[in-house]
This record gives structure tokens, sequence and C-alpha cells, in this order.
């Protein structure tokens, strides 16, 4: 994280709002489904397997394929195009605001948290470096581990300032959530929409400055096991 400069950490701070914003609405949305937080999902999907709410093992598989498919596509896009930024979030965008039309339709709603897992797991590749994302956009754990890394650093002589970008990114998905769940007592829709409009800015921003981080100096490369 210490490589990302100033410009791509308030981009990821930005999204990172976005993503516990649409996590906290997907949440609600399903009654306890998680739209970007797989590690939530996977522990549901084993407790349900074999008891009475098998269906939510099913639901919680499905959005998490979906999420691995958003991060496949995203990968896709890293890997072929030179500033691939702009189009992901761009793409995610279009996808929030199509799961914020199917909500005002009416459509089913687990159909509408796969869309939204599928976008949130898209908007995370865009930091790669050797086949792994710097950045942890959408979930929590990796960058609490930093966080704690870096005050224990902080405790023993080490850097003062590590623990800033980690909180930051933390902070942002667990303020970005809390306005998530307030904003959806208006209705998912209207969430969704304003959603779709924060990843729009977001890609305007990135298409501005292309330049913004080491990942865009050229198509990225994934690494390839053996």
């Amino acid at each position: 994280m210490k490589d990302v400069d100033r410009g791509s950490l308030a981009v990821s701070a930005a999204l990172a709002s976005v993503a516990g914003f649409v996590d906290a609405i997907g949440f609600l949305d399903t009654g306890g489904l998680f739209v970007s937080f797989m590690s939530g999902n996977s522990t549901q999907a084993a407790v349900e397997l074999l008891g009475p709410g098998a269906w939510l093992a099913v639901a919680s598989a499905g959005i998490i394929a979906a999420f691995v498919l958003g991060v496949a596509l995203g990968g896709i896009a890293s890997t072929v195009m030179r500033h691939p930024r702009p189009w992901i979030v761009g793409g995610a965008a279009v996808v929030v605001g199509a799961t914020a039309i199917l909500a005002l339709c009416g459509s089913a709603t687990l159909w509408r948290a796969g869309l939204l897992a599928a976008a949130m797991g898209a908007v995370n590749t865009l930091f790669l470096a050797d086949g792994r994302a710097r950045v942890a956009i959408t979930y929590s754990t990796g960058t609490l581990v930093r966080l704690g890394l870096a005050l224990a650093a902080l405790l023993t002589g080490g850097s003062r300032t590590a623990w800033r970008r980690p909180l930051l990114l933390w902070g942002s998905l667990l303020g970005g959530a809390v306005i998530g769940a307030v904003v959806h007592r208006a209705g998912s829709p209207l969430a969704l929409a304003l959603a779709a409009a924060a990843l729009g800015a977001c890609a305007v921003v990135l298409a501005r400055r292309p330049a913004w981080g080491p990942a865009d100096h050229g198509p990225q490369q994934i690494t390839r096991p053996g």
C-alpha cells in the first residue's frame, strides 16, 4: 500500500466508501448476505449447507461466484488495456445503475445482489502487481492486518505514519456502510442510483488522471503458477 501515490489513495478511499455503502444496501436487501465481503458469505454457506437454510448456502455460493467473475473480468481488462481503471470503475457504475433500475421494477433481490457482487469484485482489480491486488478496496480484513502491523511498528520504533493509510481505508469503508444503511431507508432504487453516480464520478476522475499509480504504466501481467 505504501507504493500507491496520494491521488490513487484518495480514489481508493472514495471507492472503499462506495463499497461499504453498497455492501450495506445488499446486506439489508438480502436479509444478511454481503455483496463485497466474501468471507462472511463463505462462512454463511458453510454453516447453512446441511441445515434447514440450505437455500442460503446456494445463494451465498452464487454471490461468491459472481464476485469472482467480476474480479476475473477486471483482471482481463487490466491485462489487455493500457488505462483500464476508468473503464473498470465506469463499468461497475453501469452495473450498479442497472441494479437500481431492477430494484425500481421490483426484480428479484438475489439477481441484484449477484450483479452488485460482480461490480465490487471488478473494483478490487484497480491496483494489481505480481498477480495480486495491492489495495483491498471492498474488504477490510487485509487492511486491518496492515493496520495492526503498522501499530506494532509504531510501538517498536518503526514507521510513525504507516498506520494512517490502512486506517483511512477501513474508516472509509465503515463510514460508507453507515451512510448506506441510513440512505437505504429512502429505498434501494435511490440508494443504488446514488452509488452508481459516485462510481461514475470516480471513473471521470480516473479518466482525467490516467497516470495515477504505477499500475497504469502498461497492461498488467497476471502471474501464472508454474
